[in-house]
């Protein structure tokens, strides 16, 4: 039995096993770390069968495609560790009592939505093993100043410490992807608060970068009370030229 990929989940399926073994071997082994680990998007397993050797890891998976989901349970030893359905939708809290961590090879057409449900969890997911498009790998990974850092760049940075793995090329897949890939791993810094109020900070990001060939202060228009001195330099600056501590600093300016 094979699973036929599917173009509106964006499968790719990765057939090279020293890269399989590569991510895997990258989840951190340490005591310190939850036993819990969460894979997004199995497929055919080609992560898992290395990942259920793991005995430092109690392992759950999800898969929303249920082609994938009859192999799995065809091939591997896998009942009571696999789940069917949307991890977009997952209420992750009925799974896992407490922290875990997350890895796969993430769907490359909605691999931003998993970064952003991963940040709403993020005081308990200490860290991230996946395979993504390498042009968002770059994205997340890049330090400002530069038109590749965006939103993701700054939202995962406050959090997380960014690792660039491995670069992968469209010969790892199966189909092969018309897009370079790459691994990255996230680990939870040590930050407990912004000092800013964090829903306003990921708004302050987001509407900065909307429109990030105009200046903060043309860009940032909708957010502008009446009155509010845009005078300072920063306000010339467009949005890629700011820091994490920069734009905390910002976003305090709208409290």
């Amino acid at each position: 039995m094979e699973v036929r990929a599917k173009k509106a989940l964006g499968q790719h399926f990765l057939t090279d096993q020293s890269i399989a073994r590569t991510i895997v071997d990258s989840l951190t082994c340490d005591p310190a770390m939850p036993k819990q680990v969460l894979e997004i998007g199995p497929g055919m397993g080609v992560l898992t069968q290395y990942l259920l050797q793991r005995e430092d890891i109690d392992l759950m998976c999800i898969e929303i495609d249920t082609e994938s989901v009859e192999y799995l349970l065809t091939h591997f030893n896998i009942h009571g560790h696999l789940m069917e359905g949307d991890y977009l939708r997952l209420n992750v809290s009925k799974i896992f009592g407490g922290d875990y961590r997350v890895i796969g090879n993430f769907p490359y057409n909605i691999s931003s939505q998993i970064f952003f449900k991963i940040l709403e969890d993020k005081d308990k997911v200490p860290e991230v093993v996946c395979m993504i498009q390498k042009e968002v790998a770059d994205r997340i990974a890049e330090k400002p100043g530069t038109k590749t850092y965006g939103i993701l760049s700054v939202l995962l940075q406050a959090w997380y410490d960014i690792e660039y793995v491995i670069a992968v090329g469209p010969g790892a897949f199966c189909p092969p992807p018309k897009v370079k890939s790459a691994v990255i791993r996230l680990r939870r810094n040590s930050r407990t608060d912004l000092g800013c109020d964090e829903k306003l900070f990921k708004q302050v990001v987001k509407t900065a970068f909307n429109q990030r060939r105009k200046t903060l202060r043309n860009a940032l228009k909708p957010l502008i009370k009446e009155g509010m001195d845009t005078t300072d330099p920063v306000f010339d600056l467009r949005a890629e030229r700011l820091s994490v501590e920069d734009f905390v600093a910002l976003t305090k300016r709208f409290e």
